[in-house]
């Protein structure tokens, strides 16, 4: 039975148990499609009642979210009319590698060799492709050349593989426009720095990704660094995604971080998921606390996909074994930030995935024994991939999965 009324909705069936089987899983179908259908038909709704079937209602945003089991609905009100957010399929239970900018000689951006770039991506199996990020030199290109890197990836990988968009911008106005756009040149989802120039509370936090969450439908995934500084608390967390149901994930990036991944799956109740940032650094520890992923370099992505298949498997001794291999080059590149561009480059090189090892000025010019030590580096690590028996260069080779023990 369902009664509408100017004001209200209500909705309301026999009790949702006596649904068993087959009949239970059409029904619910059947329910999740009219709920779809009948509230995105809608002009005007003030208030919504579901039963068990309405889990959350959020009148301060002017949005409201219905779970049938683990299948969310959620619209929002935008100028009187009702507007579907949140059904996204995007999901991540892995690694989502950052994608480095490769440039030719006279340091403009080598389209082929990000084709290659990503194609390495497809073949590791990641979960998605992140760019451009600080990883990616995005703050040495132009406006122009952000908004490009995303389109060429979207194109280029088609169906392969999901693309995140990174949308990194002290001003919220530029940061919703541009996250607006990634998501019109078909990102799965967008990633946003915590603008952290300046300190700013919490409630500028909040209005900061109020207006970009306002911009979008697809997920957001927040990233904060900050060294030295408190990073967003769980309460922050949980209020903002009550707030945004399409807030979906959060990355962070620093030590001790253990506590705070248990403390934002409980209080979210897993429905924001835990990246792991800086690395991969602190990932075998944090695949226990709950991480959902891990978001760590391009060059050794395929390796650190198969060492969180195997932690999360429950095989810690094998991805101890794998880890342990990456783990020098990780310490080593994070000193600064520039140092791993260079290594990063160098890296994907000796695997023969890029030709060209070009990092855009500024940057730092290695010293002849920080060259000596990323080339010791890099043999161990293809080494590593050797006896492992993995691909230096998966791209292409449909066996690669095999390779797994």
């Amino acid at each position: 039975m369902v009664i509408c009324r100017s004001s209200e909705i209500l909705l309301g069936w026999q009790k949702y148990d006596q649904f068993a089987g087959r009949r239970r899983l059409r029904e619910e179908s059947f329910i999740y499609e009219f709920l779809r259908k009948l509230l995105s038909s809608l002009t005007v709704l003030d208030r919504l009642w579901s039963g068990e079937l309405c889990n959350r209602f959020l009148p301060a945003a002017g949005c409201v979210q219905l779970r049938i089991n683990s299948r969310p609905l959620a619209f929002r009100v935008l100028s009187a009319q009702w507007r579907q957010i949140g059904l996204s399929n995007f999901t991540i239970n892995g690694i989502v590698p950052i994608v480095p900018t490769p440039f030719d000689s006279d340091e403009e951006i080598d389209w082929g060799a990000l084709g290659n770039l990503l194609d390495f991506a497809v073949a590791a199996h990641v979960e998605a492709i992140c760019l451009p990020a600080y990883a990616s030199e995005f703050y040495k290109l132009a406006e122009a050349e952000r908004k490009q890197t995303v389109v060429f990836a979207v194109e280029h990988v088609e169906s392969r593989a999901s693309v995140v968009a990174q949308v990194n911008y002290a001003s919220s106005r530029q940061a919703a426009c541009a996250a607006r756009e990634a998501q019109a040149d078909g990102a799965s989802a967008v990633c946003c720095a915590v603008p952290r120039i300046f300190s700013l509370d919490d409630s500028a936090l909040v209005k900061h990704f109020d207006r970009i969450l306002q911009a979008i439908d697809i997920p957001l995934i927040i990233q904060d660094f900050n060294p030295g500084g408190n990073s967003l608390s769980a309460s922050f967390v949980a209020e903002l995604h009550r707030a945004h149901p399409h807030f979906r994930y959060v990355k962070l990036e620093e030590p001790l971080m253990a506590e705070k991944v248990e403390a934002i799956l409980e209080e979210t109740s897993g429905e924001v998921g835990v990246l792991e940032g800086w690395g991969g650094m602190f990932m075998l520890e944090l695949i226990r606390s709950g991480i959902c992923g891990v978001m760590p370099g391009l060059a050794i992505s395929d390796i650190l996909a198969r060492t969180f298949r195997l932690a999360r498997g429950g095989d810690l001794d094998c991805a101890y074994e794998l880890y342990q291999g990456v783990l020098p080059q990780i310490v080593f590149c994070l000193q600064n930030m520039e140092l791993y561009h260079h290594a990063e480059k160098l890296l994907l090189e000796a695997r023969g995935i890029l030709s060209r090892a070009k990092v855009r000025s500024a940057t730092r010019t290695l010293r002849e024994s920080e060259t000596r030590h990323i080339q010791f580096l890099n043999v161990k690590i293809l080494s590593l991939l050797d006896r492992f028996n993995m691909p230096r260069n998966p791209a292409g080779q449909a066996s690669f999965r095999n390779a797994e023990r």
